[in-house]
């Protein structure tokens, strides 16, 4: 593979030519030259308007559906889809079925996903079966390539299981995921419990249920020692609880999704189950708060939270329709509303750090790990803009700003249709 790029603006904080429009080759797979103009002959040409490029991006929480449930995403097209959304590489949560619970179902995943463009980096269960009661293998699945390890919005009840867990994955540098909300609090509740849940009859899920949650998880990592990561946060008290932690100098990180940095519980009005997520969508303050710990550097990273789920499982009464979203293919336009370029940059691929992932740099000799996109470009999310095989987007006629034009990892590359 021989590509040069022209005319593209770096977006790499780590690369000497940050912030500076050059030209850069590509051949076999790695960067073999960045200048100001490089004559391109004998290969293809990327010359797009307004390309800008940065490391490949690393989306933490993405589910694939497969094995188990081909019916709402498959591995090969899962992939497919993050590639066009701009993401190189991704975490797949462990909610398929059989639940990756073993190293075999590790390595079933990375088979599927071999020499895929978008690589593949699975997080096993943290406990058999993710029935939260005991430890699943996690050293053999990390040998077998598993990155980290979390039952998926499921919270750990019993704290012993997870000290021991945090206690456990020290002897070789495993990450523990936390996902936070206590369940006697959320009770049987499906919406953000404040104005909107009262007025709408929904039963209400109290801050708290999150908050409670976060406060015990980080007593037990000060108690343990270890590493713990509390994803898809969404409390302004969250963010304060995790940014008091990091200051006593606990190895804690944390994620928000997308969603919940764009949205309110106000979308709730017509009961439209696109917008019944886990944890729910809160009020405006809340969502204010979190863009503030985007910022500031308490959130870590950001995910596309993505969550194909088929019409059987959304096309229901909200107190009984499944939790979940797609995201990535309006990851980029939804935050590009909000947020600066360089801020959604570090936050789409903050993750590889955390997930102790090799990082990417755009500079000679370096393995060739890049996004192309247009971040000034402004349209409309439709139906059309969904690639999954479900279409479940929470974004549907929301307005965009930022379009990915493709992606290069290694030897593979994938460019979307003007």
């Amino acid at each position: 593979m021989n590509i040069v790029l022209k005319a593209a603006k770096v977006i790499d904080p780590q690369s000497p030519f940050h912030n500076q429009t050059i030209d850069l080759q590509i051949e076999n797979g790695v960067i073999t030259k960045i200048a100001k103009d490089i004559n391109a002959t004998n290969c293809e040409v990327i010359n797009a308007e307004n390309l800008h490029i940065s490391q490949g991006w690393f989306d933490s929480s993405v589910c694939l559906g497969e094995p188990g449930f081909e019916d709402r995403e498959t591995i090969a097209n899962g992939l497919d889809v993050a590639a066009k959304s701009g993401f190189t590489q991704i975490a797949v949560e462990p909610n398929a079925n059989p639940i990756p619970d073993t190293q075999s179902i590790i390595s079933f995943i990375k088979q599927k996903a071999f020499n895929k463009t978008t690589e593949v980096f699975p997080i096993g269960a943290l406990t058999v079966k993710s029935e939260g009661v005991d430890l699943a293998e996690l050293y053999d699945m990390q040998n077998a390539g598993a990155v980290a390890f979390g039952d998926y919005k499921k919270a750990i009840q019993n704290a012993n299981i997870l000290k021991i867990a945090l206690q456990y994955t020290q002897d070789f540098d495993g990450l523990v995921i936390a996902f936070s909300q206590d369940s006697s609090i959320k009770g049987k509740g499906v919406a953000h419990e404040g104005i909107e849940s009262t007025k709408l009859g929904l039963k209400g899920i109290p801050a708290l249920a999150e908050e409670l949650q976060i406060a015990r998880n980080l007593f037990l990592l000060e108690y343990t020692g270890g590493k713990m990561h509390i994803p898809t946060i969404s409390t302004a008290k969250s963010v304060e609880l995790i940014k008091e932690a990091k200051s006593k100098g606990l190895n804690v990180t944390c994620s928000v999704s997308v969603h919940q940095l764009i949205l309110t519980d106000n979308t709730l009005n017509d009961f439209d189950t696109r917008y019944k997520v886990l944890p729910p969508l809160r009020d405006d303050s809340h969502r204010k708060a979190l863009i503030a710990g985007v910022l500031d550097g308490t959130i870590d990273c950001i995910t596309s939270e993505h969550n194909p789920l088929d019409i059987e499982h959304k096309k229901l009464e909200f107190e009984k329709a499944t939790d979940g979203t797609v995201g990535l293919e309006s990851a980029l336009g939804a935050l590009g509303t909000i947020l600066p370029t360089e801020v959604i940059v570090d936050k789409l691929t903050k993750a590889r750090e955390i997930f102790n992932v090799e990082k990417a740099t755009i500079t000679e000799g370096a393995k060739a790990n890049i996004t192309l996109f247009d971040p000034n470009s402004e349209w409309t999310f439709t139906k059309e803009a969904i690639l999954s095989k479900s279409k479940n987007s929470a974004f549907l006629n929301q307005p965009m700003k930022g379009k990915v034009i493709g992606v290069i990892n290694g030897n593979n590359a994938i460019f979307n249709k003007k």
